[in-house]
């Protein structure tokens, strides 16, 4: 948070330590702060990933950010943060340990994957925070793979929040009403996009801010509208009722399509399961041949011995077959005859019935010894459509997984190496060549493509033939430098490329102001951070509504916790700030600098009231005014008492309207009127 106590060299400096990928783009988001940045590099670079950042560093050092002289030569000891992004964790931790003792006051931000390390860290260092760059760019491609229904998930006090954007059509129940209507205690808007701008607007050019839209607006059908919610009992209720609510074959339906048109194709199908597994084969051989002689016997006992009962006849098979051939041919002489062909015949069923015998014991030997990993290891067939590939699964992509099982998504996995067998159970997995597995993911049918490799060739590769089988399937490529990504985005208009250390340092650089930054998502492009306040004195927040905090800062209150209270979701805008509080917004990385900065909008619009109906409605319009404005109830009853007049106190426009409607509800007559300083400011 922004403290004007601090000094102010300290509160405007940040150094980097590591300037590769994710350095570079650390640097560039903390330059769009407004902040000075100093850089150490153990080589001077020879080229910049993002264009003219030598303009934006004030200093560069070059040298091993481990040693003190050097850190010294960057000024650490007027840093207000350092951030230490090297692709080496021990370098990291080491720097860490020097920059701490070269100024103890100093916040750390450091690239780490050791999540217990990072702790004992934290509380050892203290002003310690830890991020891996690859956790915090998962959900980013999770969410990307969706396409436009589901932009953000995370879960805040044990409750899970999406944000969503739904096109409104005729039967929603949202037509036709207006904007302010449907904010309520479990939802907030967003955004709203009418139906001209969403066809021809394209997704980095339709969101603005999260307040570029009128409250009193009608929603029409075509709009498209982006809500954050609180996905609660019922929602989640409702969602499974609706799966559980497709038809259901019954077991009569599930035979007649077993033996009606798709017949050939079921034995192809069953063919194919046999063939790919060589126990399956031997089994399947086996079978056949004890079916064939079981048939055959019981026909030649049956031709040979006519009084004989076709089931005393299958019995006589069975015992040949199990071995019995001395207990069915011990009388010397027999007392009834026995062709010499018939005996030779049974004596071939029983050496046949052994071998048999033998091959059964064998397969139920292997598969008592490997029951245990086959139980472990096995898991759901690949979905055949409507689903999610998911193309490589190292630590992005086990990730991703995870974020898309949360939100229960069809999925599958193509991976070059098989996964250890309690290692993501529920997930489909195809092992082998990736160019090879995309047929067998059923790629012509899927949803969407997430190619999260560690090879951003493999992932080009993957997602073009991906796209050339399906080209109607959402396409999500991930690379690692941002110039690669803005050349590929602009020749693969219908993929999305996310690199992922641009989406991290966004993250990263929140995180440098003191701010814990607990997800974030895109929205339109745009990187959305939500970002947790303690508020302290002499906070930009301190002391103000949540109202001026959302409209002036441009961000969106989501949870507030007051001293010694329980904590809120979808907090009410009348809310006051004070120190101890605990505040979580959703904001772009401009809201924040706003913040950082108390750059807090101007007020633009007053309210103009006419006469009263009556003394109780002078009352409470009173109250409505000083809950509202923020202003004291003794301004609101000097207001009233001067009816009609004009609100001395500026409003934001949202508020204005707020205020016009609760007034109306009392009978006032109101209306909002624009300052006259706002066409020149």
């Amino acid at each position: 948070m922004n403290q004007f106590s601090q000094n102010t060299s300290q509160l405007n400096l940040f150094l980097v330590c590591g300037l590769g990928s994710l350095g570079q783009q650390c640097v560039d988001a903390l330059g769009r702060f407004g902040v000075n940045v100093n850089a150490v590099e153990l080589i001077k670079p020879t080229s910049w990933e993002v264009p003219n950042l030598d303009t934006v560093l004030a200093a560069l050092v070059i040298g091993d950010c481990r040693q003190p002289q050097i850190l010294e030569q960057a000024g650490i000891k007027d840093c207000r943060t350092v951030l230490l992004v090297t692709s080496n964790e021990r370098v990291n931790i080491e720097t860490a340990f020097a920059c701490r003792l070269l100024n103890p006051s100093v916040r750390l931000v450091v690239r780490s994957a050791k999540q217990n390390l990072n702790e004992l860290l934290e509380n050892h260092l203290g002003n310690f925070v830890a991020f891996e760059p690859t956790q915090l760019s998962a959900s980013t491609f999770a969410l990307a793979g969706l396409g436009e229904e589901v932009l953000g998930f995370f879960n805040l006090e044990q409750q899970q929040i999406r944000v969503i954007r739904q096109q409104i059509l005729p039967e929603h129940s949202s037509y036709h009403r207006q904007l302010f209507e449907l904010n309520s205690r479990t939802r907030r808007v967003l955004d709203r996009n009418t139906a001209n701008e969403s066809s021809t607007s394209t997704p980095s050019q339709s969101f603005q801010s999260f307040y570029n839209w009128e409250p009193d607006d009608r929603l029409n059908a075509g709009d498209a509208l982006t809500c954050i919610e609180i996905v609660d009992a019922a929602t989640l209720l409702s969602e499974l009722t609706a799966q559980l609510s497709a038809p259901q074959k019954t077991w009569k339906e599930n035979v007649q399509s077993l033996l009606g048109q798709n017949l050939k194709q079921n034995l192809l199908k069953a063919w194919q399961w046999l063939g790919a597994n060589q126990s399956r084969r031997v089994a399947a051989i086996c079978g056949a041949i004890a079916t064939t002689l079981v048939f055959l016997s019981v026909i030649l006992f049956g031709l040979n011995y006519p009084g004989i009962n076709p089931l005393d006849a299958f019995f006589t098979t069975a015992i040949l077959l199990l071995g019995g051939y001395g207990d069915l041919f011990n009388q010397v002489p027999f007392s009834t005859p026995i062709p010499w062909w018939l005996r030779i015949f049974a004596l071939g069923v029983t050496l046949t019935g052994i071998a048999l015998v033998g091959v059964l014991y064998g397969l139920l030997n292997e598969r008592i010894l490997s029951a245990r990993f086959q139980f472990l290891s096995r898991r759901p067939p690949v979905p055949l459509k409507d689903h999610i590939v998911l193309i490589g699964i190292g630590r992005v992509g086990h990730k991703v997984a995870t974020y898309l099982q949360e939100l229960k998504q069809p999925l599958v996995g193509i991976s070059n190496t098989d996964l250890d067998p309690g290692e993501l159970p529920q997930m489909p997995l195809v092992v082998g060549n990736i160019n090879t597995s995309l047929s067998k993911a059923n790629i012509a049918t899927a949803r969407s493509i997430i190619a999260v490799t560690d090879d951003e060739m493999v992932n080009l590769e993957a997602g073009l033939m991906s796209h050339a089988v399906n080209p109607d399937c959402d396409l999500v490529i991930r690379t690692f430098e941002q110039r690669f990504s803005d050349n590929l985005a602009q020749l693969l208009p219908y993929a999305d490329v996310l690199c992922a250390d641009a989406i991290s340092a966004e993250a990263f650089a929140a995180a440098a102001f003191g701010e814990n930054v607990l997800s974030l998502f895109r929205l339109d492009r745009q990187i959305i951070l939500v970002t947790e306040y303690q508020i302290e004195e002499g906070d930009t927040l301190n002391g103000r509504i949540l109202a001026e905090v959302a409209y002036g800062y441009g961000v969106v209150p989501i949870l507030l916790q007051e001293k010694q209270n329980q904590a809120r979701l979808m907090p009410s805008d009348y809310q006051r700030l004070n120190v101890g509080d605990r505040l979580i917004v959703m904001a772009t990385t401009d809201g924040l600098r706003r913040i950082e900065a108390g750059a807090i909008a101007r007020r633009c619009w007053r309210v103009r009231i006419e006469k009263s109906p009556n003394k109780e409605s002078a009352f409470e319009g009173a109250n409505a005014i000083a809950r509202i404005s923020g202003c004291s109830i003794t301004k609101a009853r000097e207001t009233m008492a001067q009816l009609p007049v004009t609100f001395s106190i500026s409003l934001y426009k949202h508020q204005a309207k707020r205020l016009i409607r609760e007034l109306g509800k009392l009978q006032f007559s109101a209306l909002i009127i624009e300052n006259d300083f706002q066409k020149t400011s």
